[in-house]
């Protein structure tokens, strides 16, 4: 109870800091600007790829389906920006041959990144060698050098003690990342949820990042997650090594803080 309450105090002193300049700077290098859309095009990816080169840098990451990692790829090619993707999602159901050869595929095709979803439902219900070996099964066919970041679906977790376990098992299991969420779902990211994983990752001593994702639009939203961060993990911890941002309507209210009017971002778009 006690811990609790110290990271209730945490996030309490997060949601009073503004969306300043400098946070959304800091924010848009640690975007992974992202379009999971049921009705994604080909030409839907490459206008998402030409504003992940923003006028105040390149995003982290684009994350889009796995049909269209390849389409990202040669959009994105000498820009410096991540292709990541999704694997077993967004329901967190399939089993870990299945899931293996989703990874594989996904690489193959040149994603650098692979977002895959915790098999929630299971391990809430109990189960944990099952939705360990869907992360393994990940973890092996990433290979080296991929970043795997596990989905917990945080928000569906009944307890702070079961979510906790669930970052401890993803950790070990072998996760670069703990990310929050789908989007699919609500609720998605929450600021409690964030501080209850932030304090998991920091337990184990580990370079594993975070990823907060799902109903992050605002700038002062952003502004708090970074605040969160830098209180429970140190200043200069979250760099995209580390920390990430999943959204797609983020980028818009970041820039607009930094003071980049729309007719700036078109121009920018369109040179790339």
């Amino acid at each position: 109870m006690k811990l609790l309450a110290e990271l209730q105090l945490a996030v309490d002193a997060a949601q009073t800091v503004p969306a300043s300049a400098g946070a959304a700077k800091r924010a848009v290098s640690l975007l992974d600007l992202t379009s999971l859309g049921d009705k994604d095009t080909e030409d839907d990816i490459k206008a998402l790829c030409r504003r992940a080169v923003t006028p105040v840098g390149p995003v982290a990451a684009v994350c889009v389906w796995p049909r269209f990692v390849k389409t990202a790829r040669k959009a994105l090619k000498g820009s410096g920006v991540k292709v990541a993707t999704v694997v077993n999602f967004p329901g967190g159901e399939a089993d870990a041959p299945t899931v293996a050869a989703e990874t594989r595929a996904a690489v193959k095709d040149g994603a650098d990144e692979i977002d895959v979803v915790l098999p929630y439902r299971s391990f809430i219900e109990g189960a944990r060698t099952a939705p360990m070996n869907v992360l393994r099964a990940c973890r092996e066919a990433c290979g080296e050098g991929v970043v795997m970041k596990v989905i917990l679906e945080a928000g569906c977790f009944p307890d702070a003690d079961l979510l906790a376990w669930a970052c401890r098992d993803s950790i070990n299991a072998g996760a670069d990342f703990l990310k929050t969420s789908t989007g699919k779902l609500n609720p998605a990211a929450t600021l409690e949820t964030a501080a209850i994983m932030l304090h998991a990752i920091g337990q184990t001593g580990r370079p594993v990042g975070f990823k907060a994702a799902g109903g992050i639009r605002e700038a002062a939203c952003a502004a708090a997650y970074l605040s969160l961060a830098d209180k429970l993990m140190g200043k200069g911890w979250a760099k995209p090594a580390t920390f990430r941002f999943g959204a797609s309507g983020l980028l818009d209210s970041l820039l607009e803080v930094l003071g980049e009017s729309k007719a700036v971002r078109a121009d920018a778009a369109g040179a790339y």
